[in-house]
């Protein structure tokens, strides 16, 4: 009898796993495309949230019982939705209250995509400002929790409830409509939702604080939305841009540590460990986001990142094809930040005294101050032409800046490896 019984519970263990990854994935894949369809329904992001966070609960039971469903999407966007019927229909009083969520008349069979769309430029409008626009795209789009979101702004739990509250009440307030653009302020739009996407993407990329060099989650979200704007927008050179950009960047994440942990230098890098796969998807669509004119803000990047991406090694890195694309980057979407990158690759290119003196005039930029990867890229230059008390104190005051500790760990490596001066000996 005990033989059996304990076996019976091994079995409902492992579909109990099974079933619970199924939920797991389909949140991960499929939180944006079914609250985007109830919150048509709903006309209230709260109640939508509350009626897909239910029907995600209820998957965990129903699934368990009948199997997981051929359509997942499908049958959470459906038990979704037919609550938040429920809930309205016990409420007339609260469609008094919609916002213009509901401007446009519901459809009985919406199409999905597009409602995934409405919600990304919901969460992107212009009113809001950009900091709710990138926590509202975490939240809503990208299923991540507040708790997570809050890590991503390193804020704490609390602040970040309220921020996305206040957001979501702006929205109702301002009776910003739940749609996509008109095509004559699409281009200005569109604009503001890649720079949300390149925004999480970069916070994931290095992450700002903590141990980990690499926010993996902020990442593949990133890579997700930008995949899914891709599906939406399949002919706008902007989106393949960005998803180019991400590809591109990300294809290198496996070789940016080492198996310590330690971080290794684009020049150090073992190239083998880069993502090939990643690189041919990313240089295709870099190709195609080139051929429309004038090129995008984010096809320059990507260009950049496939410069470095095509070469065998770094020392066949072609630096004037990269200062040439800084310089058309720079002059249709000036930047510190790309004026930076562009002082880096002067100092590779035309030797570390070039690259200081144009790293030197970046000084009295505001948004620099304070900025760590200046005073490196300072120190850097400065130990490559053997200053080392101007070095050692540019290493320092990037300490001061960096709060990654993997960031951090380089740094003070690099810095205990300047020679101490004659009298320190």
């Amino acid at each position: 009898m005990s033989g059996p019984a304990r076996g019976g519970g091994s079995g409902d263990d492992l579909a109990g796993s099974a079933v619970a990854a199924a939920v797991a994935e389909a949140h991960r894949r499929e939180w944006g495309f079914v609250l985007a369809a109830t919150a048509r329904v709903a006309g209230d992001l709260d109640l939508a949230e509350e009626c897909v966070q239910d029907a995600y609960a209820k998957a965990l039971t129903a699934w368990a019982e009948s199997g997981v469903p051929r359509r997942p999407a499908a049958w959470l966007t459906t038990v979704a939705r037919n609550r938040a019927l429920d809930a309205l229909r016990r409420d007339v009083a609260l469609r008094r209250r919609l916002p213009l969520l509901l401007a446009e008349p519901p459809e009985p069979e919406p199409d999905i995509p597009d409602e995934r769309l409405r919600l990304i430029f919901t969460c992107c409008h212009p009113a809001l400002a950009l900091e709710a626009q990138v926590a509202l795209t975490l939240r809503l789009v990208c299923g991540l929790t507040t708790a997570e979101v809050a890590r991503a702004f390193l804020v704490s739990e609390a602040t970040m409830a309220a921020r996305i509250t206040r957001a979501k009440k702006k929205i109702a307030a301002a009776g910003i409509p739940y749609r996509v653009p008109d095509s004559e302020d699409l281009p200005a739009r569109i604009d503001a939702v890649l720079t949300v996407v390149d925004l999480v993407f970069t916070t994931g990329h290095t992450a700002p604080a903590g141990t980990d060099l690499v926010r993996t989650d902020l990442v593949e979200r990133a890579r997700d939305l930008a995949r899914m704007l891709s599906f939406l927008l399949p002919n706008d050179a902007g989106v393949a841009g960005l998803l180019a950009f991400v590809l591109l960047t990300d294809a290198r994440r496996a070789a940016r540590v080492d198996v310590d942990g330690r971080l290794v230098l684009l020049a150090d890098q073992d190239r083998s460990l880069w993502d090939r796969e990643a690189i041919q998807e990313g240089r295709r669509l870099v190709r195609e986001a080139l051929r429309r004119r004038p090129p995008t803000r984010h096809a320059l990047m990507a260009a950049i990142a496939a410069v470095h991406a095509e070469v065998p090694s770094w020392e066949a890195t072609d630096w004037a094809e990269i200062i040439g694309l800084y310089d058309v980057l720079l002059r249709h979407w000036p930047s510190p930040v790309a004026a930076l990158n562009r002082a880096a690759a002067l100092g590779f290119a035309y030797g570390p005294e070039s690259g200081l003196r144009a790293l030197d005039a970046l000084a009295l930029e505001p948004c620099l101050a304070g900025y760590a990867y200046l005073a490196a890229a300072r120190a850097d230059a400065l130990r490559r032409l053997g200053r080392t008390e101007e070095a050692r104190a540019a290493y320092q005051e990037a300490l001061l800046f960096t709060d990654n500790d993997v960031e951090r760990d380089f740094l003070a490596a690099e810095l205990a490896e300047l020679p101490e001066p004659p009298g320190r000996q």
